[in-house]
């Protein structure tokens, strides 16, 4: 099936796996390929002022990609908050033993960077102290956006548009479907060897190294977030195929996310097994969620339990 100029069967899999096309309808959005550039000079019109980021809502971890429920990788993901499932999205986080007052690891500049905007709502969001962890965080839930979007596309389509940074839109400061704008589609194959190119290669990769230039999150940690992205998508994306009835699609997302995690930037970031018809992983690094006041370990996490660490302790 050819792709349509809207995206139209990604709609049913639910808010994370849609994609916008065209231009944003208010106002222009930085690009990706501008996210990811170390040092650009973006347009106070191209962001939204500090002062628009709301605490309320944000994006977290990668889950199963349900918008009902909470944050926990292979559990299931809420496109509007980045809350802990304990967590009141009017209140904030989670109290925990150590939740003083609010500090965000960026203070706004007067036109922020597009990463340091999301990673300061992430922080707001989720009560994180560390400029690492949020980053993390922020890490996952695109990378997680972008597993999303390919996987859909590749199972429901059998086609993959054009995901060049370069054409998408984003919105730091937004939530999906919201967030991201796809401004011209173009058809291209959906074969592993393309997946892996337009998101490992395309987005993650130069993703990472900004986000670690930035605000410092370890490789092994950024590696670790994106095989679990896959996961995540993948195994609400097959649980999807299997409610509908669609056991082919269920098992084209299984053999691609097996392949994708093979490939040589993913694969060692942990272990893919089948349960039935289920998916499960573990990761071989933390995302460092437990740092979170409330927070804890995630299902696909290396730590049966919340580890005792230093405050600088290695993560990945």
């Amino acid at each position: 099936m050819h792709l349509d100029a809207r995206l139209a069967a990604l709609a049913p899999l639910g808010g994370f796996f849609a994609l916008r096309t065209g231009e944003p309808p208010h106002g222009p959005l930085p690009t990706l390929a501008q996210a990811y550039d170390r040092t650009p000079t973006a347009p106070a019109a191209d962001l939204r002022p500090a002062a628009d980021l709301r605490p309320d809502t944000g994006l977290r971890p990668n889950a199963d990609l349900r918008p009902d429920t909470g944050l926990r990788p292979n559990a299931d993901l809420r496109p509007d908050t980045g809350l802990h499932p304990d967590s009141d999205p009017a209140r904030g986080p989670a109290p925990g033993p150590d939740h003083g007052p609010e500090r965000h690891p960026c203070p706004p500049p007067p036109h922020p960077h597009p990463l340091d905007t999301r990673v300061r709502r992430v922080a707001a969001g989720i009560g994180a102290r560390e400029p690492r962890v949020a980053a993390s965080v922020a890490h996952q839930a695109l990378a997680a956006r972008l597993w999303s979007v390919a996987l859909g596309c590749a199972v429901r389509y059998g086609r993959l548009p054009d995901l060049d940074p370069r054409l998408l839109r984003w919105d730091p400061a937004g939530s999906a479907p919201e967030d991201l704008w796809l401004t011209e589609v173009r058809e291209r194959p959906a074969d592993p060897a393309t997946l892996a190119g337009a998101v490992l290669h395309g987005h993650l990769e130069p993703l990472a190294a900004a986000l670690r230039a930035r605000h410092g999150p370890a490789a092994g940690l950024l590696r670790g977030n994106a095989a679990s992205a896959l996961a995540g998508a993948a195994r609400r994306l097959a649980r999807w195929a299997r409610e509908n009835g669609d056991l082919e699609a269920a098992g084209r997302t299984r053999a691609l996310a097996a392949d994708l995690l093979a490939h040589p930037l993913l694969v060692g970031a942990g272990t893919l097994t089948a349960h039935g018809t289920d998916l499960a992983f573990r990761r071989r690094s933390c995302c460092l969620y437990y740092r979170v006041p409330g927070g804890g370990v995630c299902g696909d996490c290396c730590f049966a339990r919340v580890p005792r660490s230093s405050p600088r302790g290695p993560s990945g």
